[in-house]
Order: structure tokens, then C-alpha cells, then sequence
């Protein structure tokens, strides 16, 4: 069996998505989602959609939580293939969190989840200040710049970004000269 190209593993999951978009959890949608599921494994978008499609599903829940099972296992499944993305550790931890009322074993999926997502952003954020500053766009960078001091006063990247930002500002006279400067 031929491997689903990029744009077709897309194709599918964006139909998976519409299937349910008036009815979300509907047999289609489902169904749809299993199919991409047995089509490709490992395609972790998928598999979080799945994941929450079983769970807000409107067939019925067997007495012995198999639908809570199948998406626990779709949720450990992509967080191993997503390698510990932000978004699936969130999900498995909503699972523990919502569904099995396990927070000791979520808090520690929540806490990794958010530091992942925090790293990304300081990475975004780093990125985007470069550009604001190699193309001169300073009340953006400015603004930015305030934003990423606020939440990243530790991070070398972010302040080395926010003082080249400061700087060129102060040059374009568009802030007053730092009183602390020599």
C-alpha cells in the first residue's frame, strides 16, 4: 500500500474535520477519522482529532470505558510520534484531568506541555523581533519587545533583541535617550 502523500493526509483530515462540523462527534466524522487512522498511524494530528472526536461522541459509551481507553491510547500514541509536542501533552493531560479526575498524573503532562509551548514562543518571539528589527518596522518591535520582556526577563535571546529594539528607537528618536547610558 502507497504511503498518503502530505497533501493528502491533509485532504483527509480537513474532511474528517468537516464531517463534523454541525455535529461534532457524528458517526461520519468519526469514522472518517478511524479511516485516516488505519490509512496512517502515525500522523499525530489525527490522532488528537480521533482522540476528541471519541470523546464527545454521541455513540454510546460501553460500561467498560472503552472509548475512554481507545483515546488514552490515541493520546499516549501522539505524544510519542509528535515527540512531546505542547499540544498533545495538553490533550493526554485533559483526558487525566477532565475524564479520570487524575490530576496527579496531569499536572506533571500540563507543566511539560506549557514549558514546551513557552520554549516555542521564546523561539517565535526571538525570531520575530529579528525581523521587525532588520526591517526597521520599530513600533513593532517596540511593542513586542514590551510584551517579551514581560514574559522572558531571563532569556538572553529576547533581551539582546529588546535592547537592539530600544536602541534603534532611541536613535530614531521615537524614545528618549536612557539616562543610565554612558
Amino acid at each position: 500500500m502507497a504511503h498518503l502523500s502530505p497533501a493528502e493526509l491533509m485532504e483527509r483530515l480537513h474532511a474528517a474535520r468537516e464531517a463534523g462540523k454541525e455535529d461534532r462527534g457524528n458517526p461520519v466524522q468519526l469514522q472518517l477519522h478511524r479511516e485516516l487512522a488505519e490509512s496512517c498511524p502515525a500522523f499525530a494530528p489525527n490522532l488528537l482529532h480521533l482522540s476528541r472526536t471519541l470523546l464527545v461522541s454521541r455513540e454510546p459509551v460501553p460500561e467498560d470505558g472503552h472509548a475512554f481507553a481507545e483515546a488514552q491510547r490515541l493520546l499516549e500514541q501522539a505524544v510519542q510520534l509528535s515527540e512531546r509536542s505542547a499540544p498533545s501533552l495538553v490533550e493526554l493531560a485533559y483526558l487525566h484531568d477532565s475524564i479520570y479526575n487524575d490530576f496527579k498524573t496531569a499536572r506533571p503532562l500540563y507543566e511539560e506541555g506549557a514549558a514546551r509551548a513557552l520554549a516555542a514562543l521564546e523561539d517565535a518571539w526571538a525570531g520575530l523581533l529579528t525581523s521587525f528589527i532588520l526591517e526597521r518596522q520599530l513600533p513593532e518591535a517596540l511593542e513586542l519587545a514590551q510584551r517579551a520582556w514581560r514574559v522572558f526577563p531571563e532569556s538572553a535571546r529576547i533581551m539582546h533583541r529588546v535592547h537592539e529594539a530600544r536602541e534603534l528607537a532611541i536613535a530614531a528618536g521615537m524614545l528618549p535617550p536612557d539616562p543610565t547610558d554612558p
